[in-house]
């Protein structure tokens, strides 16, 4: 074994810079046996690595290869399988287990024994051992008696070392001085070991020479001793003597750190003073300002603004840990409450009795804008109370309680205001709406004993903004109006019975406008408001949209000690957040203008009692300004608002589409009159027309599309159910007519959403026309018709054409005793009869006659040419003709149509 691990070395582990520790010769556990050599090895490098390498014998020749290396870090357990019990069996985990049958149990006992020394010196005890006898790692364990093993295991480590270069040089020279060397190794030994003899004695000799050297030696490390002592006795007398001075720079030092503490505290207690000197002190000015200041001038105002952001930062001042406990750091804070208070009372009331002054001086020009369909402007009245901004905000962050109830004051007042003016400019709209008289438009200022228009025009709404009161005092509110002027809710109907007049168009017109005018009036009047209520009571509106319009004050200055929140003494109250701010003025909104949305609900049901079409130009506007408010803030009272109004507008824009499908349902026409253009269907045409005029540019397109889809699908539904009851009028003239009219229509007004509509119109007008051509033509040659009739059915019954003529029906004799019946003079006289029977069924306002004239030409020549065709296939060499021509019919259709 020492031979192949001497080989080992030799050929695989010195050119890798490796020592070999140990080896084994195993096989694997279970299998076929295969032998190989598990070795432990280090590296000759720092720092150091030890290995398990698996050398395999080649199967080529006879020499040794590495096959396998693992790092012994790697190896988790070593399990011997029996601690008790020789068994050569034993297994190593890496990173899988692999089983090993050593060839010796010594052999595996001895690479153990290293494995467990390697882990002991290089892996500190890493390596769990198991199934390992406690007697073979206790002769491992380094004892004081075996210094080899003691000394970390280098002896074992190191039982093969390789000789270097230069040894192997110095052997060979030797070798060579002595040729017998190798022959006589005894002589060999011999001759070193007198060598050796030699050198010990020169050694000895040279020990000896230098014991002279030694002593003198000696004497000197003896002086240098007496020269410590005398160093250190001087020392010592030295360190005596310092100890005193010690003691007095003690004393020096403790005197001068007295010194310092009371510098220091001089120092901070001028701070101190210095601190609440200059923090806690309100000028006289200030508190002359806070206590007498007027209130009523620009700089009055300004002075007590100044001192009411003095006293806040006297207020808000951090004191230090033990100020409050101060007698004059209390008093003073007393007085600072006191000045507040006072300030705060005065300030409230001041306000107060300029709500009310502000208020009177507002309504002194109601009646001059009532007068006119004008609401009052509020900047003067806004302007001069924004002047109180900055002292509303310091209100708002000292004293809550006094800024919510100078809040509600304000609401409660202003939304009284509010209410008049709203109420007085709606009852003025009103009057417009209904009449243009110039006793309307004196209203305001009208005698009590003239109050009877304003009795009127009230009994049509109530408080809870629904319309109240009959068509019929409608009625006589119109006539007190305008005489002529039209009361009624229009309908399809009523538009199909009478064309809109100058009249129509002017009154819809004005309504229009009218209301245009109420939006338009409104919305500066609620946005102006709200900014207001924003600036003056310092609340944070939701942040507007890009591109909206924001007014600001030139008065007011942003990031100013008033406009950041306080903490004040002894007041503890929560900042509301953005969001809670934005909703105190949504609801300070709706308070201020709570009559806003039931007035315009009333006016929207005078509108639509006045004319229901009115609710097509209540639709666009109220959109229009709908989507004008949402883009400048979506959550403002303005947008909400009108958005609840708009739901309104659209119920009764869709309520007026379900009238008039409804009137088309209930329509009823005369049994001893022809139909013509039935007149929910020239209603249509009016109401498109109407429409889109009002929708050109509408943003609320789709609803008026819905509303085509419903309205045209209910006039085609009910087109033909007239036509079914249609006793005086043919069928198919009736749906001819007016589907014609509807497709005129549509293709004229090119509605996109009815292109459909419009197609199935125009199919339905070509079918009914043909089939109406069709049946008049069988009449004028009705027994020419029947002949040809039975011959078709004698041919499908499958006679051959040319045997027909053999059948007594059918022969040539009963042929030519039927055509003599219709020479042409006769032909043309039936026809003349057809053109006055078509002319008395088709209606003059469609002009569709020449148009059917030319069709029944085109027919008749149709069936002209088939009963010649019959003739030739069916007669054929028997030479008989019709009595007229081609030609002669075209000369009868040129002749009656020119007659009539």
């Amino acid at each position: 074994m020492t031979a192949i691990k001497h080989a080992l070395q030799r050929d695989i582990f010195t050119p890798n810079d490796e020592r070999l520790l140990s080896i084994v010769n195993v096989c694997k556990a279970g299998k076929k046996k295969k032998n190989c050599f598990l070795c432990a090895t280090v590296t000759t490098e720092r720092p150091v690595q030890v290995n398990v390498v698996k050398v395999k014998k080649s199967d080529k020749g006879d020499f040794y290869k590495r096959q396998t290396a693992w790092i012994l870090r790697d190896l988790a357990v070593v399990d011997a399988k029996d601690a008790n019990k020789e068994n050569p069996e034993f297994d190593l985990h890496f990173e899988k287990v692999y089983k090993w049958l050593a060839s010796s149990i010594a052999e595996k006992n001895s690479f153990i024994s290293c494995i467990w020394k390697l882990n002991q010196r290089y892996l500190r005890k890493k390596i769990e051992f198991v199934n390992v006898s406690s007697q073979l790692l206790e002769e491992s364990v380094p004892s004081g008696e075996n210094q080899s093993v003691a000394g970390g295991d280098e002896e074992s480590l190191d039982e093969y070392q390789e000789l270097n270069a230069r040894e192997e040089q110095d052997i060979e020279i030797m070798m060579d001085g002595c040729e017998y060397a190798i022959s006589n190794a005894e002589a060999f030994a011999e001759k070193l070991s007198s060598e050796l003899q030699v050198l010990d004695g020169a050694n000895i000799q040279s020990i000896m020479a230098s014991e002279k050297q030694v002593n003198t030696l000696m004497q000197l490390l003896d002086e240098a001793l007496k020269e410590v002592d005398e160093i250190e006795y001087k020392l010592s007398s030295y360190e005596e003597m310092l100890q005193s001075v010690k003691e007095q720079m003690d004393h020096i030092s403790q005197s001068n750190d007295l010194i310092q503490l009371s510098n220091t505290n001089n120092v901070k207690l001028l701070e101190e003073i210095e601190f609440l000197v200059n923090y806690l002190d309100l000028s006289k000015g200030h508190i002359k300002a806070l206590t007498d200041g007027d209130l009523s001038s620009s700089k009055g105002i300004e002075a007590c603004t100044n001192a009411a952001e003095a006293l806040l930062q006297c207020m808000n001042v951090a004191l230090r840990p033990g100020h409050e406990e101060l007698h004059a750091v209390r008093q003073q804070q007393q007085q600072f409450r006191d000045l507040r208070e006072q300030f705060a009372r005065r300030l409230t009331n001041h306000l107060n009795n300029v709500f009310v002054q502000q208020g009177h001086d507002q309504s002194s020009s109601l009646a001059q804008h009532s007068i006119e369909l004008t609401l009052p402007k509020h900047l003067p009245f806004h302007r001069d109370l924004l002047r109180y901004a900055k002292l509303m905000e310091w209100l708002k962050n000292t004293d809550r309680e006094k800024y919510e109830g100078l809040n509600k004051n304000y609401v409660d007042y202003i939304s009284r205001l509010y209410e008049r003016e709203i109420k007085e400019f709606f009852e003025v709209a009103k009057i417009k709406m209904t009449g243009t008289s110039k006793e309307g438009k004196k209203f305001a200022t009208l005698p009590r004993k003239e109050s009877a228009v304003k009795q009127d025009i009230e009994s049509l709404h109530g408080s809870s903004g629904k319309l109240t009161g009959s068509t019929s005092s409608l009625n006589k509110l119109s006539v007190q109006g305008s005489g002529n002027r039209r009361s009624q809710s229009s309908s399809l109907l009523d538009m199909g019975n009478m064309s809109a007049s100058d009249l129509d168009v002017a009154d819809r017109t004005k309504f229009d406008k009218i209301f245009e005018q109420v939006l338009s009036e409104l919305e500066p009047l609620c946005l102006a408001e709200q900014d207001f209520i924003s600036k003056f009571f310092k609340l944070q509106q939701s942040p507007a949209l890009p591109g909206s319009v924001v007014q600001t004050d030139s008065n007011e200055v942003d990031g100013g000690y008033l406009s950041r929140p306080h903490n004040l003494l002894g007041d503890k109250f929560s900042v509301p957040s953005e969001k809670e701010e934005a909703s105190i003025i949504r609801s300070m909104m709706i308070k201020v203008f709570r009559c806003i949305e039931p007035e315009l609900n009333n006016l929207i049901s005078l509108g639509d009692k006045i004319d229901s079409f009115n609710s097509l130009y209540m639709l666009v506007k109220m959109s229009h300004h709908v989507w004008t408010a949402e883009n400048v803030d979506p959550a403002s009272f303005l947008s909400t608002t009108l958005g609840n109004v708009l739901v309104t507008v659209k119920r009764n824009f869709d309520k007026c589409i379900w009238n008039q499908m409804k009137q088309m349902e209930d329509v009823k026409i005369s049994k001893k009159s022809k139909v013509g253009i039935l007149p929910f269907v020239r209603g249509f045409e009016e109401f498109a027309e109407l429409a889109e005029s009002i929708f050109r540019s509408a943003e609320r397109r789709g609803d008026l599309d819905k509303a085509y889809t419903k309205l045209i699908r209910a006039v085609y539904n009910n087109v033909e159910k007239v036509a079914n009851e249609s006793q005086k009028t043919p069928r198919d003239v009736v749906m001819m007519e007016n589907f014609h009219h509807i497709f005129s229509t549509l293709s004229r007004l090119k509605i996109a959403c009815l292109e459909t509509e419009r197609r199935e119109a125009k199919h339905k007008y070509t079918e009914h026309l043909q089939s109406y051509v069709i049946y008049s033509l069988g009449q004028p040659l009705e027994k020419l018709n029947h002949f040809f009739e039975g011959i078709e059915a004698r041919v499908a019954q499958g006679i051959r054409e040319e045997e027909v003529s053999y059948q007594l029906a059918f022969n040539k004799q009963e042929l030519r005793k039927v055509i003599k019946e219709y020479p042409g003079k006769e032909v043309k006289k039936g026809l003349d009869n057809l053109y006055r029977k078509v002319d008395k069924h088709l209606c003059e306002e469609e002009n569709l006659l020449q148009v059917m004239w030319h069709s029944m030409q085109d027919e008749f020549i149709r069936q002209y040419k088939h009963f010649e065709g019959l003739i030739g296939r069916c007669y054929p060499g028997s030479g008989i003709t019709m009595e007229f021509t081609i030609q002669d019919i075209l000369e009868y259709f040129s002749s009656i149509a020119q007659s009539h």
